[in-house]
Parts: structure tokens; C-alpha cells; sequence
């Protein structure tokens, strides 16, 4: 009977260090490979009525203005149609920050509305201190966070 059970145990401890390594792939595919920036957003459930917003009424164009670390606060960034942040050199926000990732995040607009998405980042990108799971719509004055570098959308 030890013998059934040692072997028993030997299985288990093999069957979790494959699925470790498996996570483990799994990053760093996600990390060498995002996801396509034209990947589709989700739709309002609600009934849209086609009504267009007249030339004065829109807002001013939005910002994405740097708080933290301090010696970078105040720099801002305008937020055209979509906009990537990380650690690569190709992110229109660059973020020299050990917590980033190559390609962290982007933050985008989509009918009037602006959002942020994660783009499988290893440390999470926050809202307002709330991890972004999928795409999340972001008010003036929200605050996001990319391990210790915070950013706030401002117009």
C-alpha cells in the first residue's frame, strides 16, 4: 500500500510542475505576442438611437496626463483613437518602469466614450485601484495605474 500511494504522489507532483511550466509559457507567449490592436470592444446592450452630436457640443479632446513618478508629473499625452503604453519603444507612452510590460496597456476611444484595456500584462493595469479584466470605460479625472507610474485622463 506505501508503494500505490508514493507512486500516487510522484503523479500529482509531476502533474503540477507541467501545469507550472504550462503557466509559465503561457506569460511569456502573451508577453512576445499581444494581442492585435484592432481587437473588437464590446457593445453597449442598450438601444442606440442614430443621433448625431452637434459641432459645439463635443468636448475638448481628452489627455492622459502623467502624476507619478514625480519626476515625470505634469507631462501630457493626447488621446487620438487609440494610444499603447509599456515598456517598448514603439508604445506611444513610454513607461520606464520595472512593473510594465512590453506592451501593457492601451487606451482607446469608441463612440464618445474613451476605455482601457489590459493587453495580458503580467502585473495588471488598475483603475481607481481596480484591476482591468477587459475593456473599462474611463471618466475625466480617473486615475491609472501601471505598477508605480499613475496616470490621469484629463481634457
Amino acid at each position: 500500500m506505501p508503494d500505490q500511494l508514493l507512486n500516487l504522489l510522484k503523479l500529482f507532483l509531476l502533474l503540477l510542475l507541467y501545469l507550472f511550466f504550462l503557466r509559465v509559457l503561457r506569460a511569456v507567449w502573451a508577453e512576445v505576442n499581444p494581442p492585435p490592436a484592432g481587437k473588437a470592444t464590446p457593445k453597449p446592450k442598450t438601444k442606440r438611437r442614430s443621433r448625431k452630436i452637434p459641432a459645439k457640443g463635443k468636448h475638448a479632446p481628452a489627455l492622459l496626463r502623467l502624476l507619478a513618478p514625480p519626476e515625470l508629473k505634469g507631462r501630457t499625452y493626447p488621446l487620438a483613437q487609440e494610444i499603447t503604453l509599456g515598456r517598448a519603444a514603439g508604445c506611444q507612452v513610454t513607461i520606464d518602469d520595472t512593473y510594465a510590460s512590453q506592451l501593457h496597456a492601451r487606451v482607446f476611444q469608441r463612440e464618445g466614450k474613451v476605455y482601457v484595456e489590459d493587453l495580458g500584462s503580467t502585473n495588471g493595469t488598475y483603475l481607481n485601484r481596480h484591476k482591468v479584466t477587459g475593456p473599462m470605460v474611463v471618466q475625466r479625472g480617473d486615475k491609472l495605474q501601471i505598477g508605480n507610474t499613475v496616470l490621469e485622463l484629463s481634457s
